[in-house]
This record gives C-alpha cells, structure tokens and sequence, in this order.
C-alpha cells in the first residue's frame, strides 16, 4: 500500500495495535474507487552488529506521489517479471501465504510478485540481488538486461514475505503491496549512479531498525518495520506469520495470512 499524504506511525504497542494506528491516519477518502495495482516493495537487512540496519530511500520533492518520504524500494509489478528465471523458487510457506486471498493463485504469480521487488530494488538503488549463473541469463524485458548483462539471477529462496497492505478505497492511487525482506548476503553487485538530485530517490541510508520510524515516512512503511522486527526475533522463521492490512468500514483490519 502506498499514500501520497499519510503521516508518520511511530512505532509502539503490540501487533493488535498497528491495524488501530493506521486508522487513525487523517485521508482524503473523497476520490472514485478504483481498482488497485499489484506492487513489491523489498527491505534489505543488514544483520552483522548487535542492532540490524535496513535501507530506506528518501524520494525526491518533485515526485507528486510521496515527496520526500522516505520509504523502502518497490514498484509495480511488470508483465515480464513472471517471465524472468531465478535460481531457486520462494520457500512454500511463502507461495501459500502470498496466494491466500488472490483471485487466479499460481506458483508463478508468487514469484512474479517477489521478482518485481528484486528488479525494483535494482532501478532505484542499483543493488542486484540474486546469484551468478554459469548459463546465459535471459531478459524478457529491458528492465531485466543489467541481469543478464551481469550473468545473474535472482534467488528467491533468500527472500521473505513479510506484510501486505491494500490502499484504502477512494484513494486517488490503489496499490495492493507486498513487502519482502532480504538480507545483504543475498546482494550480488552493487552499480552506482542510480541515486542521486535528478533521480527517483535522492539518497540511501542505513538506519538501525530501532530508530528508522524516526524518518519521515508513510505509515505502512513504519508498520512494516514492526512487522519485520517481529520475524527477526523468529530468527526469520518461514513459519512466522504474514499479516494482511486492508480497509473494511473505515477501519482498517490485521489479518493473519
């Protein structure tokens, strides 16, 4: 879920709370409903000291969508992101999880979800995430020839599912999002340039998971953070749960997935 004008969540309580505290988030529920996008959104971990560390971008003030928030990569999800090859296929626990409550489920559509966040996370912070092959990589789209070019795919096996979130309805923008985690030792080239004053997001920081609510960001990224510190104190189990947030009667509701 992505908003152009939601404020801060600070983090806080227990799970039961988040559904609560994002209701209270003032919008402007005035628009037509339409339908919403399918999107990934990944948080790359950095777990080498005693307190991990995720990156989060700050988004340019230009952009009308979100300016200056500071959120995590994602995007939407392309027609060619089912199409690209990975090395090894998301944990099952995973795939059961991301197809509850999706009309036409497949094995596909799972990992379609998971390779937009890897692609996405690559366009906007030339980070690769994935494994060299010993075989030619193909495209099967421009957004995917830096991977190929670079003879890698991505490995879904390294991947978590961690929160979705629907975007309330009469929303100007609807996004149905899925966030994933990952943890650095998943990174296999790093490309520099994509970051910068005229790009989609104007730097990259490094926060320890316990102070990055503090940024300015949407309240489903702050939430999503609650969601993630929960499955590393699993030791990011695949049988830690997955919840699902969305809107019903003006409220919005935690669904365990």
């Amino acid at each position: 879920m992505e908003e152009d004008d939601i404020s801060s969540v600070r983090a806080g309580g227990t799970a039961a709370d988040r559904a609560e505290r994002l209701s209270k988030v003032i919008r402007d529920l005035n628009y037509p409903t339409v339908k919403p996008r399918d999107s990934a959104t990944l948080i790359l971990i950095d777990r080498s000291e005693s307190v991990p560390k995720v990156l989060l971008g700050r988004r340019h003030e230009r952009h009308r969508f979100m300016p200056g928030k500071f959120v995590f990569p994602g995007g939407r999800i392309e027609p060619a992101d089912g199409k690209m090859a990975f090395a090894a296929p998301l944990n099952k626990s995973h795939v059961d999880r991301l197809m509850r409550q999706v009309k036409r489920p497949s094995l596909a559509k799972a990992a379609a979800y998971a390779l937009a966040a890897v692609r996405e996370t690559h366009e906007e912070t030339g980070i690769m995430l994935g494994v060299a092959s010993d075989k030619s990589v193909a495209a099967p789209s421009e957004s995917w020839e830096p991977f190929a070019k670079a003879g890698i795919v991505p490995d879904l096996s390294k991947i978590h599912f961690i929160a979705r979130a629907i975007t309330p309805p009469k929303r100007p923008l609807r996004f149905d999002s899925r966030f994933f985690a990952a943890d650095v030792t998943a990174i296999a080239k790093r490309e520099d340039g994509f970051v910068g004053p005229d790009k989609e997001l104007v730097e990259l920081v490094w926060m320890p998971i316990t102070e990055a609510s503090r940024l300015d960001m949407p309240g489903i990224t702050a939430v999503a953070l609650e969601e993630l510190q929960d499955r590393i104190a699993s030791d990011m189990s695949f049988d830690h749960p997955a919840p699902l947030y969305r809107m019903l009667h003006k409220k919005f509701v935690r669904v365990v997935l």
